[in-house]
């Protein structure tokens, strides 16, 4: 009787213990199908293609506005080269651009000036590797008049006094802007050295306020970034010449100069600024690939067109009239 009994205590427990491995079994099985369906059907058809090389892909950068020209022409001529690739610029004043470092959608800023050491440091410290960043041109600040003007050539100083308020000059000053824009700052740390902005100073919207402010008054100068006014090729720009000249500034050596690359290249014309990029990107992604068209051939013959001086490469410098 208890012989009996054991047995079925024991068929009683293999039936349990095989029920329950049937259910741990159906489950997995179960649960590995719905797995291999739903992966199945998430699964793009076709080879798999990267989000983003060096020639295609979608990037935000950030331009100070002195340099719209020059930038969209390089962006235009970058992607009709690579169909896949697309640059979203924003134009803004140069201190904006710099705030859009800390920005994580913004991969790259051009501007006038490259980063502190305490502002690399910061910048380093954030992205967890080291942004780079070099000179790719060098830029003339033009000094454009109304065409009825009766002065056409101006020194330094009175440029200086002009902009403090001083000068016996009956001009107002227009800039683009009185505060954050490149062209201010250059005002403000090379020729007031430090000062404040006098009254004297008229801040249009940006650099084409500039001009057509400066065109429809003559008792107006207007300082600007020579790209806006030197690409004789430009018609836009053509139209812009149309509407005011260009000044001579005295040289180093007394003589009168205007703004054009060869002025540049030999630091006879005496405002001149660099032009950078800082890109904020450690792989090879959309971002590397523009600062290398930016910097290699290409780039810095667009550069030359649009009579900025390369800083990459040395290529022919023009010294050709532009006030007419």
């Amino acid at each position: 009787m208890l012989f009996c009994q054991a047995l079925i205590n024991q068929e009683d427990i293999k039936m349990k213990w095989t029920g329950h491995a049937r259910q741990v079994f159906l489950g997995l099985a179960g649960f590995i199908g719905i797995n291999m369906i739903l992966t199945a059907c998430q699964s793009p058809k076709g080879p798999i293609k990267a989000q983003e090389t060096t020639t295609s892909g979608t990037i935000h950068i950030s331009v100070d506005e002195s340099f719209k020209p020059v930038i969209d022409s390089q962006i235009e001529v970058f992607e009709s080269q690579h169909s896949e690739a697309h640059i979203i610029v924003h134009y803004k004043p140069e201190a904006e651009c710099l705030r859009d470092l800390n920005v994580d959608s913004i991969r790259m800023v051009i501007v006038t000036r490259g980063l502190s050491d305490a502002e690399e440091a910061t910048l380093s410290n954030k992205l967890q590797f080291k942004p780079t960043y070099g000179t790719i041109a060098y830029d003339a600040i033009a000094v454009i008049i109304n065409n009825e003007a009766k002065d056409s050539l101006f020194t330094m100083q009175d440029i200086r006094s002009i902009a403090k308020g001083t000068s016996n000059y009956k001009y107002k000053m227009l800039l683009d802007g009185k505060s954050a824009t490149s062209t201010v700052r250059y005002v403000v740390d090379s020729l007031l050295k430090g000062g404040a902005l006098s009254d004297n100073i008229v801040a249009a919207a940006n650099t084409q306020g500039v001009i057509d402010y400066v065109s429809k008054n003559q008792d107006a100068i207007g300082l600007l970034g020579v790209s806006w006014i030197g690409n004789k090729d430009d018609t836009t720009q053509l139209s812009f010449l149309k509407k005011v000249k260009i000044a001579k500034i005295e040289a180093k050596d007394g003589s009168y100069v205007r703004p054009v690359q060869y002025n540049i290249a030999y630091d006879i014309y005496p405002m001149i600024r660099p032009l950078y990029y800082i890109l904020k990107e450690n792989y090879d992604g959309l971002g590397n690939g523009f600062a290398n068209f930016l910097i290699y051939e290409k780039g810095q013959k667009i550069f030359n067109r649009a009579y900025l001086l390369p800083a990459r490469m040395h290529l022919e410098t023009r010294n050709v009239q532009i006030s007419k």
